[in-house]
């Protein structure tokens, strides 16, 4: 039965459909014959995690293929919500042909090499995030399933109340020249607030995957900070937060396998490293702008949604909503994911959702370049990643597949490669903003790339469950995606189809309850949705301040 299944997960993927992760998992567990493994991942701070899987038999080459790639789309989707210092997989070892699989993993993952591509980005960001944590390289490790042995439950922690924290940012907003910044892939929004007023905001365009060392990526934020300043005329700041878009553990960048250091990670004449560690340094180049003891604090988009969320639920009266937590994703260039626990802490874990990957199949889409619109692989890993299946990208590979109409005017082709334009005007954000408006106005074809994105979303949502196992079902949605409702409302529409329990919540002017997401909301149509992470990079630096 599994081998007619596997066969029949290979014609679809050769027929350009998507074949799910979730889907293939649940088959093979219920599936007679599939062999169990189990995951247990010792995180970078030393606690450990365990993760069942099944693995279907082969007959062929191209069935054994499927496996693998279902394998390691397992191992990586696991790294990149996690990292860690070792992998241990626990099998039956007298099972010579999965033995015989799973002894590729470490030349998979690229464990021992110096420079790292596709399956081994994940290592690389495991590794530099260990080293923060004070731990040792990325391995893996072999058991016999028969050793395996669940670990003992966790002791239950002590409720704590993120309200507190929240509280204590609300109080200190009332006071001093606080800043907040949302960078992200195509621009960076600014807010600043004096005595709890807001008093600027303003937006840079930029391209930092082109950007060739760090500097190019610190330079023009600190000329941000020092123009604001100048024109306020102030000296320095009393607090500045930082949204920005990699992983981030203690306020300190330690990611860097994402687009937005591509044009680093590419150029030939640079010690990667030693240059990333620059921008790894950005809260101390932050800090030189703010007066002495300041509170200078940076997170990673994704978490700067989830805790902007809470801010505007807490200052609602909507408390009881974050008793679970709370799981904010920002849609926009790419997919940020921001997960605050039930006691308003940031897991220290790399939470590279946007990497994640869901489908198996889709193999013609793959033969394209990760540059051209029409392709299926990210360009920072090279593998078929949410980022094409959810972020710009996405709508732009769904509109060329569904009507190519829909991006006249919007494309060229050079080289073989068929992409968005982006010089001598980048039209990268005017084309995102045309396929909205006509999904807005009831164009069909466009209609339906926003349902698709609302169902890939729950796919995303799938493996989030699976792995992370959040207390929440609800999901806060930040950025141009959800700017307009017909927008969201089509979001909805195609996540329901697929998790009917899930519910989303858009961040726009509905969710501006705090003082000065109020004053953003009063600025304009879709200022929240469009600014409010840069508002509650405020709030975020401030909560940090000891009383």
């Amino acid at each position: 039965m599994i081998d007619t299944i596997l066969d029949s997960w290979i014609r679809a993927a050769e027929a350009g459909e998507p074949v799910w992760l979730n889907d293939v998992r649940t088959a093979c567990a219920k599936a007679p014959g599939c062999s169990r493994v189990v995951f247990r991942l010792t995180l970078c701070d030393g606690t450990r995690r365990d993760f069942v899987h099944f693995l279907p038999p082969w007959a062929d080459g191209a069935q054994r293929g499927f496996v693998r790639e279902l394998l390691c789309a397992c191992v990586f989707n696991t790294l990149s919500a996690f990292s860690g210092r070792e992998l241990r997989i626990f099998h039956d070892t007298k099972n010579e042909a999965l033995a015989g699989l799973l002894a590729e993993l470490p030349a998979l993952f690229q464990t021992e090499e110096p420079r790292r591509s596709g399956y081994g980005k994940a290592v690389s960001v495991a590794d530099r995030l260990s080293a923060a944590l004070g731990g040792g390289p990325f391995r893996f490790a072999f058991s016999e399933l028969s050793e395996y042995a669940p670990l003992p439950a966790a002791p239950s922690a002590p409720a704590a109340d993120m309200g507190l924290a929240l509280a204590r940012a609300l109080r200190r907003a009332g006071r001093g020249l606080c800043c907040g910044l949302d960078v992200g892939g195509t621009d960076v929004k600014l807010a600043l607030a004096r005595d709890g007023a807001l008093i600027d905001l303003r937006e840079m365009d930029w391209d930092p995957a082109s950007f060739t060392e760090a500097e190019q990526l610190i330079e023009p934020l600190l000329a941000l900070l020092r123009a604001v300043l100048a024109d306020c005329g102030a000296e320095r700041f009393d607090a500045v937060g930082l949204s920005f878009p990699d992983v981030v553990v203690r306020d300190r960048i330690v990611g860097g396998e994402t687009p937005k250091t591509r044009g680093m990670r590419g150029n030939p004449a640079l010690d990667y490293e030693r240059d990333f560690a620059k921008l790894t340094a950005l809260r101390e180049r932050l800090g030189a702008l703010c007066r002495p003891g300041a509170s200078v604090r940076i997170v990673n988009d994704g978490s700067m949604a989830a805790f902007t969320a809470a801010m505007e639920l807490y200052c609602g009266g909507r408390g009881e909503l974050l008793t679970g937590g709370v799981l904010a994703h920002t849609l926009g260039t790419d997919l940020g994911t921001g997960w605050l626990l039930p006691d308003g802490r940031v897991p220290e874990l790399p939470l590279e959702i946007y990497d994640f990957l869901l489908d198996l199949g889709s193999r013609p889409q793959r033969a394209f370049a990760p540059e051209d619109l029409r392709g299926v692989c990210n360009e920072n890993s090279g593998l078929p990643g949410v980022r094409r299946y959810l972020g710009q990208a996405a709508c732009y590979r769904m509109a060329q597949e569904l009507a190519p109409e829909l991006l006249d005017g919007f494309v060229e082709q050079a080289d073989g490669l068929l992409r968005i334009r982006s010089a001598p005007e980048d039209l990268r954000k005017p084309c995102l903003e045309q396929l909205m408006a006509l999904a807005e106005q009831g164009q069909p074809q466009a209609e339906e790339i926003f349902r698709r994105v609302g169902l890939h979303l729950a796919q995303v949502s799938r493996e989030i469950d699976f792995l992370l196992h959040p207390e929440t079902r609800q999901r806060f949605l930040f950025g141009r995606f959800v700017k307009r409702r017909r927008c969201f409302e089509l979001i909805r529409e195609g996540c329901a189809a697929l998790c009917p329990g899930l519910e989303l919540i858009a961040a726009d002017e509905d969710l501006s309850d705090s003082p000065l997401m109020r004053q953003l909301a009063a600025t304009g149509p879709g200022a929240v949705a469009r600014c409010g992470q840069a508002v509650g990079a405020i709030y975020y630096a401030l909560a940090g301040e000891a009383d």
